[in-house]
């Protein structure tokens, strides 16, 4: 992995050319993000403790910093510069990156590949340029980075999202302002956030590659449009999902759809067919659509693979959620546990008569928070189940904040998956509590079944590359 672009993650000092008090400018918005975290506060204890040095020929002092009229101006050593500048002036400031041996270089600035061969003549120069001082180059056409960790925010996005186990990388700069609102609502978090744009010089390649030696990523999340270099890409994803989950919504599966993306970033989205082969040889767990892509990422990143030697099972307040889930196993060929006679006895005593007595199981709507808690608790013992997803639709008789303590205290320790859906409660109390201790809960039933399934995708992936070691 080449150490320049660990810089970009962990540098110790920032160029933000393009930077400007000017409130509707997007060099204002970055510098304030870099400074405070989130452009709309004012606290620095949020933002980036590293040194920041402004640049702009035509300002003084930028958020009580001194700027510089270039950054050749700055006294001391730069790591990263993040530029924000019009795109004529761009090849301009790579030069001046290069002498000054700034480590990476982001480009938010638009206005090359994306519109045209002209514009992808001027990137391939730049890339050039930095080759030469042995730079690298994130974008052009991007909305920058966040390395959480680090508290450092780059972007022109209006939010901070917070710390957690995912790494995500997306070529679209809208796409991942939309996720982290999407992630703020749902109390999940990030290791790293990357939007890639053109892809004039660092690739998806290189951020994974990286992501797989963070210490804080657990699941890599991926939106592609398009791959620049397919072959490197395959070799270096195979390694990584040996070592990490990588869940990927890969659009242009459409030709209407492949057209929107060359408009979009320049990029040509090839073969759908030749894309799942590529997911299917390297271990990349494929989603279909936004909200699976998270489901899936937030099962990899906060739950273990199951065993393959049960199936899951399914406990619900309501045969309606319970049926819903049953049909979406059925699709996706998810292996729902037999229960045995043991585990019929068991739930026996902690149930009412009436219970289904085959899995889902069905605890009946006036199931009380202590009833699901000892229903939990044997099904996680029993040695046909190997995962656990736990349905709960609102009834009077269940009050959702004591549920979602009795699901975190049932689970703790069990070294089973457990995923919850509290039906149509979204933003609640509940499911933000058992999403903060580490169980992913989804909206709707179908959802938490997706998310068991890319846990078990895992676990089949983990002995495939068992069994060809040996």
């Amino acid at each position: 992995m080449d150490e320049n672009i660990r810089y970009m993650f962990h540098p110790r000092s920032i160029a933000i050319i393009g930077a400007s008090n000017k409130l509707w400018k997007v060099g204002h918005a970055v510098i304030a993000n870099v400074l405070y975290g989130d452009c709309l506060r004012r606290d620095r204890h949020l933002g980036y403790k590293g040194k920041i040095y402004p640049v702009n020929p035509n300002e003084d002092v930028i958020f009580n910093l001194p700027a510089y009229p270039s950054i050749l101006a700055i006294p001391d050593e730069v790591d990263l510069a993040v530029i924000a500048v019009p795109a004529r002036a761009v090849p301009g400031v790579i030069e001046e990156c290069g002498k000054k041996g700034v480590k990476a270089a982001i480009i938010i600035s638009a206005g090359f590949g994306e519109t045209g061969e002209e514009g992808r003549r001027v990137e391939e120069a730049m890339v050039k340029t930095a080759r030469g001082y042995g730079m690298r180059i994130l974008g052009p056409n991007c909305l920058g980075i966040y390395s959480l960790y680090e508290d450092l925010n780059t972007t022109f996005a209006r939010a901070m999202p917070a710390r957690g186990p995912i790494s995500f990388i997306s070529q679209s700069g809208a796409f991942c302002a939309s996720v982290i609102q999407y992630s703020l609502e749902e109390h999940f978090g990030f290791s790293n956030f990357v939007s890639i744009g053109n892809k004039s010089d660092i690739d998806d390649a290189d951020i994974i590659e990286y992501y797989a030696t963070d210490e804080n990523t657990k699941c890599v999340a991926m939106y592609i449009e398009a791959l620049k270099n397919a072959r490197k890409f395959l070799k270096v994803a195979r390694e990584v999902c040996k070592k990490m989950p990588i869940v990927a919504l890969k659009s242009g599966r459409t030709e209407i759809g492949r057209n929107a993306a060359k408009s979009h970033t320049g990029s040509i989205a090839g073969n759908d067919i030749a894309y799942e082969a590529m997911f299917r040889q390297t271990g990349i767990y494929r989603a279909r659509t936004m909200s699976e892509l998270f489901d899936a990422a937030r099962a990899l990143a906060y739950q273990p693979p199951p065993s393959l030697d049960g199936g899951i099972a399914i406990v619900t307040n309501s045969g309606g959620p319970g049926v819903v889930a049953t049909d979406a196993a059925s699709d996706l060929g998810l292996p729902l546990a037999k229960l045995s006679e043991q585990t019929i006895n068991e739930l026996n005593r902690v149930c009412p008569p009436e219970w289904s007595h085959r899995n889902p199981v069905d605890i009946l709507g006036d199931a009380s928070p202590d009833r699901y808690a000892e229903s939990i608790r044997v099904l996680l013992e029993a040695k046909e189940v190997s995962g656990l997803i736990v349905i709960t639709a609102p009834q009077a008789m269940t009050d959702p904040e004591t549920l979602a303590k009795r699901i975190v205290e049932a689970a703790r320790g069990t070294h089973k998956p457990v995923i919850a859906s509290f039906v149509g409660m979204i933003s609640s109390p509940a499911e933000n509590y058992v999403e903060t201790q580490g169980i992913p809960e989804m909206s709707f039933p179908e959802d938490a079944v997706f998310g068991m399934h890319a846990l078990v995708h895992r676990a089949r992936i983990l002995r495939r590359e068992e069994i060809w070691q040996e």
